[in-house]
């Protein structure tokens, strides 16, 4: 795909931006709260692979439900 095809797509597909606005939002959220957990939680593997991964916030999602420390009572 040239720069013109990709020009005519983007052009007649006027809801793309506003999507890939909304992605990187919705990525930088759940990033940035998995990333500051882990750091908290001191799992620098954690934090490394969700600093390097982009996963439309997949990635933290999981981490946040399944491998975040608990809470000692």
């Amino acid at each position: 795909m040239d720069a013109t095809t990709l020009s005519l797509w983007i052009q007649s597909s006027p809801w793309i931006f506003p999507l890939l606005i909304i992605l990187g939002i919705w990525e930088m959220t759940w990033k940035g709260i998995g990333m500051w957990k882990s750091a908290g939680h001191k799992q620098l593997a954690w934090f490394v692979v969700m600093f390097i991964l982009n996963t439309v916030g997949i990635l933290p999602i999981i981490y946040l439900i399944y491998f975040q420390k608990k809470k000692k009572r």
